[in-house]
């Protein structure tokens, strides 16, 4: 997979659709129209129609060779083949299917499948992003357009919804259309299925080795430091920030030179309301908590749909890290107090943003 690569389809674009039919023409003599005598019969409008304007030299019916003909019957006006729009739409989708049967597509070097992402998952979340959930971005400005930066977010909803939000918002609501690279725990990557998908949706695994290296080739990447103490905490502690661990994020970005952005998401804390945790049987299935809400697992299946609340997205300003000296990586003062300001800043904006909100789900 590793020195596979993109062949680009040319043939997209729809041969029946991107030509113009050549206009039908009325002839004098010799037309199906015309009179005995040779003369051209006169022509009624149509109703609600009006007739063309003859042209004042009397060379009636007349065209210049060297001018283009109409377009299709109906006029210059007439819109174009609304097959065209299908048809290329099914050409892609075929070149895009050929491409994932024979290989010939492209991955990085931690299996990131950027064409996948964006035409198929990215495609999938969409409308959870847009319809279910309506998410509100504010503070998009404050993602630089260009070169690496580290986003650090609270992290809350029993499952991990948040992070795919928070991938959808960045990428649909910034002009320069940057993907957000998350840094996912290990359980995300010991998942059938769920690996694949993950690595595929360029996340990779939350160490600092990793983060760095996508820092320094100028990706956008993520981090929720709360982890599991965040995304599995009471339905009683919402919106209250746990331990954000011991910095490991702020050295990282001290390394790269990278800004660190905040960012508070309020809406995940009351999709899955978890009143209680099974912690036997999250020790039986592997899991660092088994969750139980109001409909699960009382509900079976159903039970694990989301409530449709209603979320922001709220990204706030970065704070600068190339101005340290490279030992400052190193200096634990500097780590705790540069990762006390983070985790204050999106605390404060956790709760003027609860302050702002009419409710819940509206």
């Amino acid at each position: 997979m590793a020195d596979a690569k993109v062949i680009p389809f040319d043939d997209d674009r729809s041969r029946s659709g991107s030509a113009s039919r050549p206009a039908r023409r009325r002839t004098g003599a010799g037309s199906g129209g015309g009179r005995g005598d040779g003369s051209t019969a006169p022509v009624s409008a149509l109703p609600g129609g009006r007739l063309p304007e003859s042209p004042s030299d009397g060379s009636e019916g007349a065209q210049d060779p060297q001018q283009p003909q109409e377009e299709a019957v109906g006029g210059a006006g007439a819109p174009a083949d609304a097959g065209g729009g299908w048809d290329r739409r099914i050409a892609g989708g075929l070149a895009f299917l050929r491409r994932r049967v024979t290989g010939d597509y492209e991955v990085d070097e931690f299996g990131y499948d950027k064409e996948l992402t964006d035409q198929v998952l990215m495609s999938a979340l969409r409308p959870l992003a847009d319809k279910y959930f309506r998410v509100e971005v504010k503070g998009i400005e404050n993602i630089p357009s260009d070169g690496g930066a580290l986003i650090v977010a609270n992290h809350s909803g029993t499952l991990p919804l948040d992070g795919l939000m928070l991938q959808v918002a960045v990428h649909d609501n910034h002009p320069a259309e940057r993907h957000l690279r998350l840094l996912a725990a290990d359980l995300v990557f010991h998942l059938p299925v769920v690996n694949e998908l993950a690595r595929k949706a360029g996340h990779t695994l939350a160490c600092a080795e990793d983060a760095q290296r996508l820092l320094e080739l100028g990706e956008i990447v993520g981090v929720m430091p709360e982890g599991f103490k965040g995304i599995g905490k009471p339905f009683g502690d919402r919106y209250k920030l746990q331990r954000f661990g011991r910095g490991g994020f702020v050295s990282t970005a001290l390394r790269a030179g990278a800004p660190i952005v905040p960012c508070s998401i309020v809406g995940a804390e009351e999709i899955y309301p978890m009143i209680g945790n099974a912690k036997t049987l999250a020790r039986l299935l592997g899991f660092p908590y088994f969750p139980i809400t109001p409909t699960f697992p009382w509900l079976g299946p159903l039970g694990a749909v989301p409530l449709p609340t209603k979320w922001t997205i709220q990204f706030g300003e970065p704070i600068p890290t190339d101005g340290y000296p490279p030992e400052a990586a190193e200096d634990p003062m500097l780590m705790f107090n540069l990762t006390d300001q983070v985790r204050e800043q999106i605390q404060h904006t956790l709760y003027k943003l609860l302050v702002q909100r009419r409710s819940v789900f509206f």
